[in-house]
């Protein structure tokens, strides 16, 4: 099987649900700027030559329906041949996307393939418009229908973390993204025209668009004693609160991907190889321990140890399944490895773009700092969990 090099990989800014910069820009603006922006920052890449473009979207309907995978290439500019697909597997729509374009190149069906993801938690709201469960089988099943929120209570309790040190993670990830803004460390973002409508005289509105270049849901002021005043938002008796939940989130990234024979064609410099993709299944009612059990699969398929990975990125849904899984894993003790530009608490869960997000993310840091292997891993909504291993090219 061949090597699958990933060449770009570029992200929006993520931008808070309904009060950010993106509640007014649709779900495929964002998309299809920034695939063009991947295909533009990929030098002597004739757009021609991509053959596949799979996109991750957690609730592929409304305004990022209709196969929102083909829609946004054809906004984007690309040719008339670039084909596009929509893919859904919840928190890891994106990574799963990337996985399976670079499952073309690697099995020999492409030469260039796009990976990404999109979700504008604004436009379409977390559930969907019109969720309907099964009627009969939720009675059986009701656990697979939970909220998050509730399964990062039971994570909470059945594990005991503490609010305490759910509140501690959290402001240390509010810190480690202000600091990252404050030093320009997110050199993966594109910057974005976000939509604004201004009221005219007459009582029409004009469109303006502006660009933002940043993460706008990085609260810099947070304090731990702030963190404390809050109230649990999905028990009464809780310790699961806002503060200590990832942001919902607007954003979309986007990976390019090729073969070894394209990469030397084009003389390009290639940034990574994806080398394993997994997914495991876990109790419905605690999803968040995905990462627990994905990981250790994944570092068995590629026969490597925790000791061999320089950095982590692990979606911090929420900070009490996130702690968990760092214990179970045994990475107490190295903190400064995981999500060392913050996480989803300090910037945003944007549901089916966050594994290709992750992936921008990690690899921009992989580079920066001269790390040979990085994971990327997340829980995943009705109980899984996915991991992937990256692999820093010469």
């Amino acid at each position: 099987m061949r090597d699958a090099y990933i060449v770009t990989s570029v992200r929006t800014p993520g931008c808070r649900r309904a009060k950010g910069a993106f509640k007014d820009t649709r779900p495929e603006d964002l998309l299809s700027h920034i695939l063009k922006s991947a295909v533009e920052r990929t030098p002597g890449l004739n757009p021609a030559d991509i053959d596949d473009a799979m996109i991750g979207c957690s609730f592929p309907e409304g305004e990022q329906g209709l196969n929102i995978g083909r829609l946004a290439t054809q906004i984007a500019g690309l040719p008339e041949s670039v084909s596009g697909a929509t893919i859904n597997r919840f928190c890891s729509s994106g990574l799963e996307a990337i996985s399976l374009a670079s499952l073309r190149v690697m099995a020999g069906w492409s030469e260039v393939t796009i990976g990404g993801g999109v979700e504008s938690m604004t436009f379409v709201p977390m559930g969907g418009n019109v969720p309907r469960p099964h009627p009969e089988h939720a009675k059986k099943h009701a656990d697979l229908y939970a909220s998050m929120g509730i399964t990062a209570e039971n994570v909470a309790n059945r594990y005991e973390v503490s609010r305490e040190d759910q509140d501690a993670f959290a402001y240390a990830s509010q810190m480690k993204a202000a600091k990252a803004q404050k030093e320009g460390l997110f050199t993966e973002i594109v910057p974005t025209p976000a939509a604004q409508y201004k009221l005219q005289e007459n009582g029409t509105y004009t469109r303006i668009d502006v660009l933002q270049e940043t993460d706008d849901g990085v609260r810099a002021t947070t304090t731990a004693e702030g963190l404390a005043k809050l109230r649990p938002v999905f028990a009464a008796n809780g310790s699961v609160t806002a503060g200590n939940s990832s942001q919902t989130t607007d954003g979309a990234a986007a990976t390019v991907i090729m073969s070894e024979k394209m990469v030397q064609k084009l003389g390009i410099k290639p940034i990574a190889k994806l080398k394993y993709y997994t997914t495991t299944g876990c109790r419905a009612d605690e999803m968040g321990v995905g990462p627990a059990y994905a990981i250790p699969k994944l570092l068995d398929l590629a026969g490597l140890t925790t000791s061999d990975i320089g950095l982590w990125e692990i979606n911090e849904a929420f900070a009490s399944q996130a702690l968990y899984c760092i214990r179970q894993l045994g990475l107490e003790d190295r903190m400064d490895t995981i999500n060392v530009n913050g996480g989803a608490i300090a910037l945003g869960h944007p549901l089916g773009c966050t594994g290709a997000k992750l992936c921008a993310t990690l690899l921009a840091n992989m580079q920066r700092l001269g790390v040979r292997y990085g994971v990327e891993s997340m829980c995943i909504g009705g109980g899984m969990g996915a991991a992937a291993l990256f692999e820093l090219c010469d």
